[in-house]
C-alpha cells in the first residue's frame, strides 16, 4: 500500500472517503461472503458496508465452514433471490424471534451462484429477498438481470426494511462519492454513451 493511502478506506489521501464513512449499529448481524475477484474490485462496495457498520465484517475466499460466518443468538438468512425467498418488510423478524444474520454473497451474479454451490449449508438458509422495483445507484457497472444492486445497496434496503425506523441511507455517502468519480473521470461523453444509453446498469 502506497505512503499516501489512506489506511481505513484504502483511497489515495487526496481521495480519502473517511469524512463520509458513517459509524452505525444495528441488531442485525451481516457478514458478507466476498468472492476473492471481487475483493479486487476497485469500488468494492461490500468494504464499505464493513466500514461503515460495526454489525458487519466480510469473509474472502470460495469455501467457508459454518463457524466463520455463524453468529451465537442470531438466526441466520441468506440474502439472495430464489423461488422460496421471502419479501422483506419493515419489521420483518426470523421465526424464532431472535435476531437476525444476514448472509450476504458478494461478486458478479456468476461468482455468488459459484460462491452457494461451495458452501451448500449457505445455500440451505431461508432466503430474504428485496421487494421488487427497488432502486440501483450504481450506475457505473452493468448487469443482464433487472434490478440488480451493489452488494452495499442491498444492504442498505434491507436493513432499512428490517430495522425500520431506523435508516441506513448514510452507509450510501462514501458509495456515491465513488460512483461520481468515476464519472468525472471517464467524462460526460463516455459516460452518456456507454452507461445512460446502456439498458442494465446497476
Amino acid at each position: 500500500m502506497s505512503r499516501s493511502a489512506c489506511s481505513r478506506c484504502v483511497r489515495p489521501a487526496t481521495h480519502c472517503l473517511c469524512p463520509l464513512i458513517p459509524a452505525l449499529a444495528s441488531r442485525t448481524r451481516v457478514v458478507v461472503l466476498q468472492h476473492p475477484a471481487e475483493a479486487r474490485h476497485p469500488l468494492n462496495t461490500a468494504r464499505l458496508a464493513a466500514l461503515g457498520l460495526s454489525s458487519a465484517r466480510v469473509l474472502v475466499g470460495e469455501r467457508f465452514e459454518p463457524a466463520q460466518w455463524q453468529v451465537p443468538g442470531h438466526a441466520p438468512h441468506l440474502l439472495f433471490p430464489g423461488p422460496e425467498a421471502r419479501s422483506l418488510a419493515p419489521g420483518g423478524r426470523s421465526a424464532s424471534d431472535l435476531p437476525l444474520l444476514l448472509v450476504v454473497p458478494d461478486g458478479t451474479w456468476r461468482h455468488a451462484r459459484s460462491l452457494l454451490h461451495r458452501n451448500p449449508e449457505v445455500a440451505g438458509l431461508p432466503r430474504l429477498a428485496l421487494p421488487t422495483g427497488t432502486g440501483a445507484r450504481y450506475r457505473v457497472r452493468h448487469a443482464r438481470e433487472e434490478g440488480a444492486l451493489s452488494t452495499l445497496e442491498a444492504i442498505v434496503h434491507a436493513l432499512n426494511a428490517l430495522e425500520a425506523p431506523a435508516c441506513y441511507d448514510a452507509l450510501l455517502r462514501p458509495f456515491d462519492a465513488l460512483v461520481e468519480g468515476q464519472i468525472a473521470g471517464m467524462g460526460a461523453e463516455v459516460y452518456e454513451r456507454h452507461h445512460v444509453r446502456r439498458q442494465g446498469t446497476r
